[in-house]
């Protein structure tokens, strides 16, 4: 009944979608929340249709029954929400990265709207998560995260069952570099906010009569927005650096 239904080749090219479309919904850039959906659907359906041909002897033949065709579906949404979520760790260590710089320059309460995560983060975070994407897509990035899903058909072949136990050791080592990185480029700022402190609290000694926060201040933001101007070129060069090592072990070279 189902091939009478959804003719073959109709059903080849949904069956890319659902690895595809799922991987883009999270992927950065293209799963974005100021980016419309419909240009995400129009996206991932142009791809699917390009590449469907192209992967039709790795594509299973359509399943017999309902109960078939909905496992081999559920196995390919995973397999997509696998490889978005990889990509969507290294943005997020951005953000966290971004409240640690906050912190180090008293601007942790200066809140603002997060285009990425559709809700407030901190200026600094939003601020690195935009020049991020910017750069991506400057430097064709986003063809290797395109590539890495196309070429996970080589890995992840459809019909099988995926690689869960893989997935959750691959996502918290994932998780764990992410996490190291945001604090590798917060590093610098971590370094000047204790030398800052620790001078603040020299001068409070010395002068007990002197206001030394209200003094210190702004002397603390701008030396953190001067820090920020220094060593933006080379924490974006170390992210860029992290994120394409990441999606190199996907991509058939």
């Amino acid at each position: 009944m189902l091939q009478e239904l959804l003719p073959a080749q109709v059903f080849l090219i949904m069956l890319v979608f659902t690895r595809v479309g799922s991987a883009m919904l999270l992927l950065p850039g293209f799963g974005e929340p100021y980016v419309p959906p419909r240009v995400r659907l129009g996206l991932a359906l142009m791809i699917s249709l390009i590449v469907a041909p192209v992967l039709g002897n790795a594509l299973p033949a359509m399943p017999e029954s309902a109960a078939g065709l909905l496992v081999l579906i559920s196995g390919e949404i995973l397999i997509g929400v696998f490889f978005g979520t990889i990509a969507r760790l290294f943005i997020s260590a951005l953000t966290t990265a971004g409240m640690v710089i906050a912190y180090m320059s008293t601007m942790a309460n200066a809140l603002t709207n997060d285009p990425s995560a559709a809700q407030q983060g901190s200026i600094a975070g939003s601020f690195l998560v935009v020049v991020a994407v910017l750069m991506i897509f400057t430097l064709n990035l986003h063809h290797a995260m395109l590539a890495a899903v196309i070429d996970s058909y080589q890995l992840f072949v459809p019909g099988q069952v995926p690689p869960v136990a893989d997935f959750a050791d691959m996502l918290s080592r994932v998780v764990a570099k992410t996490f190291l990185l945001s604090f590798q480029i917060a590093a610098p700022f971590i370094a000047m906010g204790l030398i800052f402190f620790l001078g603040l609290g020299l001068l409070g000694r010395l002068m007990p009569q002197m206001q030394v926060f209200f003094v210190a201040m702004p002397l603390q933001i701008a030396a953190g927005l001067a820090v920020l101007a220094l060593v933006l070129p080379a924490v974006i060069r170390w992210f860029l650096g992290a994120f394409q090592e990441s999606l190199l072990p996907f991509v058939a070279l």
